[in-house]
C-alpha cells in the first residue's frame, strides 16, 4: 500500500469517527461526582500549584498565541469543540456539527449554558467573537484561523453556521484551537466601549476574564502568579480543585526545588536534565507525553546575511542535531526534516532534510561571499533548553567562521521584538494545535502572516504561498497530501529554519496529585486533577 492511500484511508477513518463522536452530546459519568462512589471521603478538592517557567501574555483569547496564556485560559474559557489525548474533536459548547455544503458548517450549540457573570451563552455570543476575532482594529494574532470565514449566520438561539470563502475541512479543529475560545457577549460590547475611550484591544477581558469554564479568574499578580478557583455552577460535572494557581518560577532548579519540597505539586516545564533527579526523589515522578511541537532556529529573512538562501542552508548544514537532541535534551526527542512532527496530517515521512555536512556548508558561504565568516545575534527566552541550544549552536557555527552573539529575552518581550521583526536568529518553537498540515505551516510561512500571526522569519514565497492556499482550500485529503508534500520540499529548500528537533514533554509532579494529563499540544489537562490527601 502506497503512503498516500494509506494516509488517505487513516482519513477518512478519523473523519467517520469524528462525525459519529460529533453527532451526540457527550454524556456525563453518572458517578464522577459521586465522592461515594469513586474516592474515599475526603480525597478530591485542594489546592494545585503549578509552578510554570513563564507569566502568561495575555487572559484574552484572541489577543495572544502562546502556551503559557493558553493553559491558563483552558480553565476559565470554552471552545465549541475540543480535543481529546488521541487529538479527535468531541462536543464543548456545540454538541454536534456537519458540513451542510462545501463551504457551510452548522453547529448545534449547547443550552442552558452561562458565563461566570450570568450572561447567557448563545449563537449570537459565537458570531460576536468570531467577528471580534476577524475585526482588523483588534489586529488577533490568531485571525489567520478564521479568515477563511466570510460569514457568521444566526440560524436561532441556539444553531449558527459558520460560511467560508472556500471549502476547508480543518475548521472544527482550528474552532478547537485556544483562540477560538468564547468570551461572553456583554464583555466583548465593554471591550469596544473602552477602546472608544482610548483604551487598547483587549484591556477589559485581560483586567477580569469571564469565561464558561470549569475555573474562574481570581486575581492576577503580574510577573509572580495568577489564581483560579472553582466554578461551582459549571455547565458540565464540575472540576475537583478547589483553586489552581499559577506560580511564575523562571528558573529551573527552582521550581524543582518547589517540587521536591512540596511547595508547588507540578513544575512545567520540566528540563530533560532534571528527569533523574525527580525520579530518584520520594513523592515526586515524571510525566510523559508525545508531542506535536517543533523546536527551530529561525533566520530573519528580511536581514543580510539570511536573506540569502545559501546561508542560510550553510547553517543548517553545520549544526549537528544529534548533538543537540542528545547532549541538551538528554535523548528526549527525535530529529526534524521539516516542519510537521510524525502523527500530524500532511506529514512526509519519505521527506529528504538538509543533512548534517560541515565541508558543504563552508562551500556554500564561499560562494555566498562569506568565506570568512561574519558576526550576528542570536535570541532566546530563559527556556533552559533554549538557552543551552544557542550556546551550543554559537559553539558549532564557530567552526565555519560565524561569531554569533547569545541575548536572552523575556518571554514577552521575546514574543513581542521577533514579531516586529528586530532579530537575526532566535531559537524557538512551535506546536500544530489542530492536528493539521494548515495550522504546522500556514501561520508559520505563508505571506500573509508575516510577524505576530507566526511567520517570523518573513518568509515570502509566491510557490510556497500558492501550495498552502491550494491546500486550505480544498477537502480533497489526497490533493491535500500532495501539496502539503510539495510545500515540506520547499521549505527544505528555502531553509526559513533549522528543524531541530520533536521534542516530548515532560513534568514534574507530586505523587499526591491525581488525574493529571498533557496533551499533545502541551495544554495541561486539570479539569479531573484532584489532591490525594
Amino acid at each position: 500500500m502506497t503512503k498516500l492511500k494509506k494516509s488517505l484511508l487513516i482519513t477518512v477513518f478519523v473523519f467517520v469517527l469524528g462525525t459519529l463522536l460529533a453527532a451526540c452530546a457527550s454524556e456525563p459519568d453518572e458517578n464522577a461526582g459521586d465522592d461515594s462512589t469513586t474516592q474515599e471521603e475526603g480525597t478530591r478538592g485542594g489546592d494545585l500549584v503549578i509552578a510554570t517557567q513563564s507569566d502568561a501574555v495575555s487572559l484574552d483569547p484572541h489577543a495572544t498565541n502562546d502556551t503559557p496564556s493558553a493553559d491558563v485560559r483552558i480553565n476559565i474559557y470554552d471552545n465549541l469543540v475540543i480535543q481529546d489525548e488521541n487529538m479527535e474533536l468531541q462536543p464543548s459548547l456545540a454538541e454536534s456539527w456537519e458540513q451542510i455544503d462545501d463551504t457551510t458548517w452548522e453547529f448545534k450549540l449547547r443550552e442552558g449554558v452561562t458565563y461566570h457573570d450570568g450572561s447567557a451563552f448563545n449563537a449570537e455570543t459565537v458570531k460576536a467573537n468570531i467577528e471580534r476575532i476577524l475585526d482588523p482594529d483588534i489586529g488577533a494574532p490568531v485571525a489567520f484561523m478564521y479568515d477563511m470565514v466570510t460569514e457568521v449566520e444566526v440560524v436561532d438561539e441556539y444553531t449558527v453556521r459558520f460560511i467560508t470563502e472556500f471549502p476547508f475541512a480543518p475548521l472544527p479543529a482550528h474552532l478547537a484551537h485556544p483562540g477560538g475560545q468564547m468570551v461572553s457577549k456583554e464583555q466583548i460590547e465593554e471591550d469596544y466601549a473602552a477602546m472608544e475611550n482610548g483604551e487598547q484591544p483587549g484591556t477589559v477581558i485581560n483586567q477580569n476574564p469571564i469565561g464558561t469554564g470549569p475555573f474562574k479568574f481570581q486575581e492576577w499578580n503580574s510577573g509572580q502568579s495568577i489564581v483560579l478557583e472553582n466554578n461551582e455552577d459549571y455547565w458540565d460535572e464540575p472540576a475537583l480543585l478547589d483553586s489552581i494557581t499559577f506560580k511564575v518560577i523562571s528558573e529551573d532548579l527552582t521550581r524543582i526545588s518547589e517540587l521536591t519540597t512540596g511547595d508547588s505539586h507540578v513544575t512545567t516545564p520540566l528540563s530533560p536534565s532534571d528527569v533523574a533527579q525527580v525520579e530518584g526523589t520520594d513523592g515526586t515522578n515524571v510525566q510523559r507525553q508525545e508531542s506535536s511541537s517543533l523546536a527551530y532556529i529561525g533566520f530573519n529573512m528580511d536581514k543580510e546575511p539570511f536573506d540569502d538562501v545559501r546561508v542560510r542552508q550553510a547553517i543548517s548544514m553545520a549544526i549537528d542535531k544529534e548533538e543537540i537532541i542528545n547532549g541538551i535534551y538528554d535523548g528526549v526527542g527525535i530529529p526534524a526534516k521539516g516542519p510537521l512532527a510524525p502523527g500530524i496530517f500532511g506529514h512526509d515521512e519519505d521527506l529528504n532534510g538538509l543533512e548534517y555536512d560541515v565541508e558543504e556548508a563552508k562551500a556554500l558561504l564561499e560562494e555566498a561571499g562569506y568565506g570568512d565568516g561574519f558576526s550576528a545575534t542570536i535570541w532566546t527566552n530563559d527556556d533552559r533548553q533554549r538557552m543551552d541550544t544557542a550556546t551550543n549552536v554559537q559553539a558549532q557555527l564557530a567552526e565555519i567562521g560565524i561569531d554569533l552573539e547569545v541575548e536572552v529575552l523575556e518571554w514577552g518581550a521575546m514574543l513581542e521584538q521577533t514579531a516586529q521583526g528586530e532579530h537575526e536568529m532566535m531559537v524557538f518553537g512551535w506546536t500544530t494545535v489542530t492536528g493539521d498540515a494548515d495550522n504546522g505551516m500556514y501561520p508559520l510561512f505563508h505571506s500573509d502572516n508575516l510577524g505576530a500571526p507566526g511567520n517570523r522569519t518573513f518568509t515570502v514565497d509566491e510557490e510556497l504561498d500558492s501550495y498552502l492556499d491550494e491546500a486550505r482550500q480544498t477537502a480533497d485529503p489526497e490533493v491535500r497530501l500532495e501539496l502539503y508534500s510539495k510545500a515540506q520540499e520547499k521549505l527544505v529548500e528555502l531553509a526559513p529554519f533549522v528543524y531541530l528537533l520533536h521534542q516530548e514533554y515532560l513534568l514534574g509532579v507530586r505523587d499526591e496529585v491525581k488525574g493529571l494529563s498533557q496533551l499533545p499540544t502541551q495544554l495541561l489537562q486539570l479539569k479531573e486533577v484532584y489532591i490525594e490527601e
